[in-house]
């Protein structure tokens, strides 16, 4: 089955330098071995802390870094097939800071005309006109702020302005990196109901990528759980709520306001010096020996997917 975006077995890895005599290097391993997909129609949610290689796998399956080994998939199709032209118009990506992805030097109409220029050169000005100020207006701005540049506008709008851009070449699939983390509560729950209403209208699929398990669950059917730069749960949200099978998720989840527990403790190994055997076992309160020596295997739980030697 042909999905809008589908990663097999992706890996990124970064060759950096640790200081200047370190003439050498060595190789981040951000990203190692995650398979995954997003349904037509479906928010699939990617969660984790800062860090994981949530961002990097966004930007994989943007086109904007190559897989260093694996593939990402664009409807059947492998990602490095379509020109810039035929990507644009099949899939879009919103950013985490709306005021750096927007141009400065740009009106707010012409950042938002600028996909549709690329994947529609054939339109007439005054058709671009029109359809940029109906967009904005069903991101609630009015038409005339569309010669206002982002300095203009505030955090929110600007996110707003973001999804118009996002929006304006019809795309089927929608990367969102993070897109309300930078914003208040109050304008967070706008922007969150907006992206849900432009789905329901346009039958998009997103890829909704947050360190917030509330957000995400709030956006999401399903939800992938990355630690690490691996993917070590994948479930439907209420199965997820309800009863997480690895103990990184059952600690995120008590960080969630309301739900008890105890929160996670401890920081993320660095992906310099990655733990032997399961990633999570220097933090983990169930930890056991084997946990220690030997990397667990992805297994499958009735459907939902997890990686640990003793899911909960």
């Amino acid at each position: 089955m042909a999905y809008p975006l589908e990663f097999r077995r992706a890996s990124r890895g970064f060759h950096v330098r640790r200081g200047f005599l370190d003439l050498r290097g060595m190789t981040l391993r951000a990203v190692e071995g995650v398979s995954l997909h997003v349904e037509k129609g479906e928010t699939l949610g990617l969660v984790g802390e800062s860090g994981c290689g949530k961002s990097t796998l966004a930007r994989m399956g943007a086109g904007l870094l190559k897989p260093s080994s694996g593939e990402v998939l664009i409807d059947g199709a492998d990602l490095s097939s379509f020109t810039p032209r035929e990507r644009a118009r099949r899939m879009q990506m919103v950013f985490q800071d709306p005021f750096s992805s927007l141009n400065p030097r740009m009106s707010v109409g012409a950042s938002v005309a600028e996909p549709l220029r690329m994947t529609r050169p054939e339109l007439s000005t005054s058709s671009l006109r029109d359809k940029v100020r109906s967009l904005l207006e069903k991101v609630e701005l009015r038409p005339e702020q569309a010669g206002l540049f982002p300095h203009e506008f505030s955090g929110g709008q600007r996110q707003r302005i973001a999804v118009a851009r996002a929006l304006v070449a019809d795309p089927s699939l929608v990367i969102c990196d993070e897109p309300v983390s930078a914003l208040d509560a109050s304008v967070q729950a706008q922007v969150l109901n907006l992206l849900r209403d432009m789905q329901d209208e346009r039958g998009l699929s997103y890829l909704f990528i947050s360190h917030d398990l509330g957000v995400v669950g709030f956006m999401s059917r399903r939800i992938a759980v990355m630690y690490l730069g691996r993917v070590v749960e994948l479930a439907s949200r209420e199965e997820l709520f309800r009863h997480p099978a690895h103990p990184y998720s059952k600690a995120l989840l008590a960080s969630v306001p309301g739900r008890g527990g105890h929160p996670l403790s401890g920081e993320m190994p660095s992906p310099f010096e990655p733990p032997r055997g399961c990633a999570f076992h220097p933090r983990c309160p169930f930890v056991r020996d084997l946990c220690r020596e030997c990397m667990p295997e992805e297994r499958d739980l009735g459907g939902r997917r997890v990686r640990c030697h003793y899911p909960l």
